[in-house]
């Protein structure tokens, strides 16, 4: 018989917490939450100061049988749910139903799987805290008030399905509103020059800066050419500015940073790396030598760079280790973001000892790929900054100025392990200069004008928007991964080229929320609600005084939307051809993954395809059909013949219209992260492709 019982959160948190706490210990899983408001209405009553009823969600029923069971045997149960509001939340539902005094000391928190971590949360246990509980509640009742309430107005004035969360709300808005700033750009024209200098038989280049000591914009031709008439072969170096310069390592992940930089470097979806990042946080089985199933990350939903003393030690003895001492980093403290809380560490490995090449059997791709980001960004955060010589040269003809700037990397510090990744991909580059010193000539090799526009903001990706949302303060950790993908399954926004592009549906619900409910997609009136439910975690906000102040003027909007709110009937696009089944006209609609074709006859005729891009290619294998592109079931890209299923020619890589020059045979396209090659398919015929 046990005499303690320990609830988790996961099954596979429970093998493992059982192992390190002993015998003595019984630990089950509560499966996630046990307690929710009901599906089919709202479960919150208004007029009780919100008091909301909590119901055993659906399917539950066994896990709580076994739990009560248990329960009445132990001597002592500790609840053990994730460090984390929601985590507070699941204890508190847990203690309500299994009859566990809140104020006892049963609430046990630990940021990382490991023995040492278990074993010491569990020698200060806590009671529950009731204002982590409360910001929980608060949340999820503004949630449930906002989206109960909108949702069946949208389905009566637009179409059945569609929902208004508070912020999935201001998301969409986000994208909404770059979609009109692109739409309404206007290009301005603007140009350039560059030059060739030669010196000593070695090339390189510099830009136009200026004229008589001041920099110049060059907005026509005209201002060109004004310049390039001036200028003759000779240039002067009349300065030299030679600089050493520092780049200090970003800061450990947190949960948005992890996001967006899995998306740039891993091509993942918020989504996907949350999941993957769970199964490292819950733990994986490196085998009985290596001490079994074993947590190898910290809590992944965070938004505090916190590092713990221990973890800094371990960091210091690897890289004196692995690269000298001149490698480390120092320990000064960094700080926060803003707003940040601070309960747990960033997202961090659970020993830096433990590194990504002694894993990659065990781990699945996907695993080892995001392990490795992770282990690598903390290992470089705890490194010294990098050391770069920079040269800027000022090179003068007839009062005309031109700089050339070079650097070299002199000391590679953090960046030996890993470097950040940006938005467009560019990578940090040695550029260098000859040996120039002030006064000497140069020549001119070349004089090269260039003629540019304006380009207009680019569309939201989504690392871009995770980015966007936690610089404004707009959700936390927990809500990034989920409202993208709400959005998606909505059919609010499509993704092109991993771009967002908000569809019709999706602008005419932004457009009806911003007449009717401007409060809720107003980005300081969300962000001011996040720091309300700060507040109330932090115990200086009482929950039901701070959604009764929101709720007086929702009420209002309510009313008045249900009143004046013009029922809109979004009509189906004609796709010019007929249905081959019934011979009705087939209409473009909007699915979960995009447009597909359907039949207007629905529901007599159900009749639907998927909308065939053609890429002007004829098939190689039945030579009647067309190749096109095509999706598969996990939106993967591939091309197939459109006289499928009479042909079965299918894929992966682009098939290109001409032959292989050597054997005749389909030439493709392979793409990978540095290039793409066009290949053939039959012999060892390859041809880079210019970008």
């Amino acid at each position: 018989m046990k005499d303690y019982l320990v609830i988790v959160e996961s099954p596979a948190k429970a093998k493992t917490i059982e192992r390190y706490l002993g015998k003595k210990y019984e630990v089950k899983a509560s499966m996630g939450h046990v307690r929710d408001l009901p599906k089919s209405q709202m479960g919150v009553d208004v007029e009780e100061n919100f008091k909301p009823k909590y119901i055993t969600i659906r399917g539950k029923g066994d896990v709580l049988k076994d739990l009560r069971k248990s329960a009445k045997k132990a001597k002592k149960i500790y609840l053990a749910a994730d460090p984390d509001r929601e985590g507070e939340a699941i204890a508190w539902h847990l203690a309500h139903i299994l009859n566990v005094d809140e104020n006892s000391d049963c609430r046990v928190v630990f940021n990382e799987i490991t023995k040492d971590a278990i074993k010491e949360s569990f020698k200060h246990p806590r009671s529950i805290d009731i204002d982590l509980v409360n910001a929980q509640q608060a949340r999820r009742i503004l949630d449930r008030l906002v989206g109960y309430n909108i949702s069946p107005i949208l389905w009566k004035k637009v179409k059945k399905g569609l929902s208004a969360g508070r912020v999935q709300s201001v998301a969409m808005k986000l994208i909404v509103d770059r979609e009109k700033e692109i739409e309404t750009f206007e290009p301005e024209e603007y140009w350039s020059i560059e030059a060739e200098f030669l010196k000593n038989e070695t090339v390189f280049e510099g830009q136009f800066y200026g004229e008589n000591g001041k920099k110049q914009e060059l907005k026509t031709e005209a201002d060109v050419k004004e310049i390039i008439n001036k200028l003759d072969k000779k240039f002067t170096i009349e300065k030299v500015t030679k600089r050493e310069r520092k780049r200090n390592p970003a800061q450990p992940f947190i949960t948005s940073s992890l996001q967006q930089e899995a998306a740039r470097k891993l091509n993942f979806r918020a989504k996907k790396t949350m999941m993957i990042a769970q199964q490292l946080y819950e733990g994986i089985d490196l085998g009985k030598k290596s001490g079994g199933i074993t947590g190898l990350i910290t809590y992944m939903r965070t938004d505090s760079t916190r590092i713990s003393d221990t973890a800094k030690s371990e960091a210091y003895d690897y890289i004196l280790e692995k690269f000298g001492k001149e490698y480390h980093g120092g320990n000064k403290p960094k700080k926060n973001n803003e707003g940040a809380q601070d309960a747990h560490e960033a997202i961090r490995p659970t020993s830096v000892n433990r590194d990504p090449k002694s894993l990659k059997e065990i781990l699945s791709r996907d695993q080892y790929r995001l392990y490795k980001l992770i282990w690598e960004r903390f290992l470089a955060s705890q490194m010294a900054p990098a050391v770069m010589d920079t040269m800027t040269v000022h090179l003068f003809n007839n009062n005309i100025e031109f700089r050339a700037t070079g650097s070299k990397v002199k000391f590679k510090g953090f960046m030996k392990v890993y470097v950040e990744g940006t938005d467009d991909n560019k990578k940090v580059e040695e550029k260098f200069l000859p040996d120039l010193s002030e006064g000497m000539v140069v020549d001119s090799k070349e004089i090269i004008p260039n003629q540019h526009f304006t380009q207009p903001p680019p569309r939201y990706t989504e690392a871009r928007l995770v980015r966007t949302m936690e610089e404004l303060g707009i959700g936390r950790p927990s809500t990034y991964a989920p409202t993208l993908d709400t959005i998606q399954r909505r059919g609010y926004v499509t993704l092109d080229n991993k771009r967002f592009i908000p569809t019709e549906l999706g602008t005419i619900v932004n457009e009806l929320m911003e007449e009717f409910f401007p409060e809720i997609i107003d980005v300081d009136f969300t962000v001011k609600m996040e720091g309300d439910l700060d507040s109330i975690e932090e115990g200086k906000r009482n929950w039901v005084s701070t959604i009764d102040e929101f709720y007086k003027d929702f009420s209002k909007r309510l009313e008045k939307a249900e009143k004046e709110m013009e029922k809109i009937e979004i009509k189906d696009e004609p796709a010019g051809i007929d249905c081959e089944e019934c011979g009705h006209p087939m209409v473009y609609k909007m699915g979960r993954y995009g447009k597909f074709l359907a039949c207007s006859n629905f529901p007599d005729c159900r009749n639907t395809k998927p909308i065939l891009k053609e890429i002007g290619v004829k098939c190689p294998k039945c030579e009647e059909g067309n190749v096109v592109e095509r999706k598969s079931k996990k939106r993967r890209t591939f091309y197939g013949c459109d006289r499928f299923p009479e042909c079965d020619f299918v894929s992966w890589d682009k098939p290109i219209q001409r032959p292989c020059p050597k054997c005749e045979s389909l030439l493709v396209e392979k793409k990978n992260k540095k290039e793409t090659q066009v290949q053939c398919t039959n012999c060892d015929y390859k041809e880079e492709v210019q970008s």
